[in-house]
């Protein structure tokens, strides 16, 4: 399996030059698997740059959206797919938190919020409401999902990958003051054993409690989450738009030192845009090599 991140912030596209070693893209990531299936998570602005390598091929592309939230959708008027002749499209949606998630990745392209409506598209665009397990299954895409904790709901996925796996939940608060979805051990069940852990982590205490409530996680719940889940690698996601580069080398170095108190093995990064992550696992002993570029 290979993990590559194309947009890592939250809410809102934060480019300029405190943020150019993280990048200022919202949130997308593609996992590519052994058997040369492909799936990309999350639609948000840097889907735009992932889209010009697609173009390469004329293979089905399959998206999935943990939830219709705009820093989640809105890179997807301009990826570039979309306008080829018969490329065939698949995004898959979530009814996680009572109630469906409307196709919000066509919705936005209704000639007034863009000048182009979704239908005028020349790919073959499909939007799959329920049962994307047993459609990616078919696929040869093994795929789990949660509900998240997070303002209008939404899902978590956990894909798993001849031996090797990786948990993709953004957008979520692991003590939220409202109604939870998933308890805490749940998501300790959920993330159990899991080789790449990719989590939200957008707040840190300072942002408390103004902020509680708004469907994030702390950084420091998010490294405890790993440990409780004995997680081999943590990736922190859905970085604040505020949130520097040089207070992101600040974070890294602290996770350093928090993981050093448990396992030597256990590694952590803040996610950046064109971070590559590789898993493989060993024939002998049956241990998953991470490579990280």
């Amino acid at each position: 399996m290979r993990v590559t991140f194309y947009g890592v912030r939250g809410s809102t596209p934060s480019p300029g030059p405190t943020t150019v070693k993280y990048g200022g893209n919202t949130s997308c990531v593609l996992i590519e698997l052994n058997n040369g299936q492909r799936l990309i998570l999350d639609a948000g602005t840097g889907l735009r740059a992932l889209g010009r390598t697609l173009m390469q091929d004329n293979s089905s592309i399959n998206i999935i959206l943990s939830h219709g939230h705009w820093d989640h959708i809105q890179g997807y008027p301009f990826f570039a797919p979309i306008y080829q002749p018969d490329r065939q499209i698949n995004v898959f949606t979530s009814d996680e938190g009572g109630h469906k998630l409307l196709c919000s990745l066509f919705d936005q392209m209704d000639g007034f919020n863009f000048p182009l409506k979704a239908e005028e598209l020349p790919s073959n665009s499909e939007c799959i409401f329920k049962g994307a397990e047993a459609v990616l299954f078919e696929k040869n895409i093994h795929l789990i999902k949660k509900p998240l904790n997070h303002p209008g709901g939404g899902s978590a996925y956990r894909i798993e990958d001849e031996g090797v796996s990786c948990a993709y939940i953004t957008d979520n608060e692991l003590d939220p003051p409202y109604a939870v979805n998933t308890r805490y051990d749940e998501w300790v069940d959920f993330c159990s054993g899991v080789d790449v852990l990719i989590h939200d982590a957008q707040y840190t205490e300072a942002d408390m409690p103004h902020k509680h409530g708004w469907g994030h996680s702390l950084i420091s719940q998010v490294r405890q989450l790993a440990i409780d889940a004995n997680v081999g690698t943590l990736v922190l996601f859905h970085h604040d738009p505020d949130r520097t580069d040089a207070e992101l080398d600040e974070i890294e170095i602290e996770n350093e030192k928090f993981f050093k108190q448990y396992f030597d093995n256990n590694k952590s990064y803040c996610a950046a845009e064109g971070m590559q992550i590789t898993l493989q696992k060993q024939i002998a002993g049956g241990n998953t090599v991470i490579e990280v570029k």
